[in-house]
This record gives C-alpha cells, sequence and structure tokens, in this order.
C-alpha cells in the first residue's frame, strides 16, 4: 500500500446520481485508477459540506445508508441506496489523532452518509465494499483552522486510508435557482472562470498564504461562494497533502455556467495519480 493523496471532490447536485455528465464520468476512472497506482484504500475519511457540526464529530456507526438530504429532485433518487460499511476503529485512530493535535472530537455510534458523500462514492467505488467514516466540521472555522485539522490527519494517508474534502469549487445557488435557471450545458461565467483559473494558479505555486485568505485575495469569492461551507473541504484535503507539494487539479467541469465540479489531489502522490487518469483517458 503506497501514500494515498487526500482529493477534494466538487459533488455537484444529487442529479449526478442519475445524470453523471463530465464528473460522474470522471468519479467512475477515478477509483481504478487509484486502485491500480496505490492499492485498494482500506478505508475513506470524508469530510462533507452537508454534515456540519459545532466541533469535529466521527459518525463511528458500523453500518451506513444513503441519507436523502434535499428535496425537489427526481423521485428516483430516493431509490438509490449506498449501503456501505463503517469505521468504528478507524473513528478511534481518528478521534486520537485530533485530540493528540489539541483538537476537539467526539464520535458517536452512528451512521449515514449524506448526498456529498454517497453521490460521489456511487461511481468512485460502487460496490460499496470500502468502509466509510464521515466526519463533520464546524463551518464557522476558517481556512486555517481547517488547514490544522486536516494536517492532524495527515498520518492516515500512509496507512490506507483515503481522505476526501467533499464540496464545490464554485456554489452560488442563488444564481442557478432565482428566477430562470441557465441551462445546464451553458457556457461558464466570466466570474466563475476568473475564480477556478485563480484557484489553480494559486495551487500550483503552492500560494497557501492567498488560498487561506481567498475572501479577500480571490477574484469574485463572495459571488461564487455566498456562504462557503462547500468550498472549506477543499482545506482539510490541502493540510491533509501538505503544504510541499502543489495540490493538482485532476477535473474541471461545470454545470450551469457557474457550478464548478473541479477536483483536486494533494500531497507528494498527487502527481502519481494525475498521470494515471491520463493513461486512462488516453
Amino acid at each position: 500500500m503506497n501514500t494515498l493523496p487526500p482529493l477534494f471532490i466538487s459533488h455537484g447536485s444529487p442529479m449526478t446520481a442519475l445524470e453523471p455528465r463530465q464528473a460522474g464520468a470522471f468519479w467512475q476512472q477515478l477509483g481504478p485508477a487509484i486502485d491500480a497506482t496505490f492499492g485498494r484504500p482500506k478505508a475513506i475519511l470524508v469530510i462533507s459540506a452537508h454534515t456540519l457540526t459545532r466541533v469535529p464529530a466521527l459518525l463511528a456507526g458500523a453500518r451506513h445508508e444513503a441519507i436523502y438530504d434535499f428535496g425537489g429532485f427526481d423521485p428516483k433518487l430516493q431509490t438509490l441506496r449506498y449501503d456501505a460499511p463503517g469505521a468504528p476503529a478507524l473513528a478511534a485512530r481518528v478521534q486520537g489523532l485530533l485530540q493528540a493535535a489539541g483538537l476537539p472530537a467526539q464520535s458517536v455510534d452512528e451512521g449515514g452518509l449524506d448526498h456529498g458523500i454517497w453521490v460521489p462514492l456511487r461511481s468512485v467505488y460502487p460496490g460499496a465494499d470500502v468502509p466509510v467514516l464521515p466526519l463533520g466540521f464546524p463551518p464557522n472555522w476558517t481556512p486555517a483552522q481547517l488547514f490544522a485539522l486536516g494536517a492532524a490527519l495527515a498520518p492516515l494517508a500512509a496507512e490506507g486510508v483515503l481522505v476526501i474534502g467533499s464540496g464545490s469549487l464554485t456554489h452560488n445557488l442563488r444564481r442557478v435557482f432565482a428566477g430562470r435557471p441557465p441551462p445546464i450545458d451553458a457556457p461558464e461565467a466570466t466570474d466563475s472562470a476568473a475564480f477556478r483559473a485563480w484557484v489553480e494558479q494559486r495551487a500550483l505555486a503552492r500560494d497557501w498564504d492567498a488560498l487561506l485568505a481567498y475572501r479577500t485575495q480571490a477574484p469574485f469569492a463572495a459571488e461564487m461562494h455566498p456562504t462557503d461551507e462547500h468550498w472549506l473541504p477543499f482545506y482539510v484535503a490541502a493540510g491533509a497533502g501538505g503544504r510541499d507539494a502543489p495540490p493538482l487539479r485532476l477535473h474541471d467541469s461545470l454545470t450551469f455556467g457557474c457550478l464548478g465540479m473541479d477536483t483536486y489531489a494533494f500531497g507528494p502522490q498527487a502527481a502519481a495519480l494525475q498521470r494515471a487518469l491520463e493513461r486512462v483517458a488516453a
């Protein structure tokens, strides 16, 4: 088992489970690329924008089911399942790492996967045979605090645990649902393109000061993230990967002209995963 690169995955609408588009096709390639390059993960630790808690909290139940934490979508979504094993032993390990770093951490004997977890995992590991451990995070923590949270998780990458932050590269739902929504394949808006390009450029430059201060430094930050809970999981995954290697964008599609579906990999093994995915695409 090689060290696994932590990931940030933009999970998009729940409808991606029924209408995969480019992001879903990428997720279907991602699992095999990870397995071929690093070996099948022993477990997946997921920090999702839809599991928010007052302090970091682990859902350490022995089994998980899909939670349908949405409304107004195709009723067929309610028939989709993702019954995955939990990871109680890993929860104890993670709680210990966080407490050793001076961070508060709780663990509860409960299960359940929000759509930010089960929608992408249904395509990445459709067999639901990899244990999953959700880690809820406080949405009022700063990027620097969440980066430190991720740094405390860094040892897991060498222990066969895939760390995933699940959110959205851009997330202005008011623009999508207010008034007449744009077509799902609308051309990218100028402000969305500027924000996404800025993230990639600052990531490649390892400009952590700028990335951590994105709210004041990124172009159109408030327009792309009126609230930032969908962006914050990026920092947990980044912290788990460390500062030494540049974050690499593995996928960059979007929907509705303004909802980025980008995926990033972090840490020294990010480049190996990027090369594996390029071979698959070729």
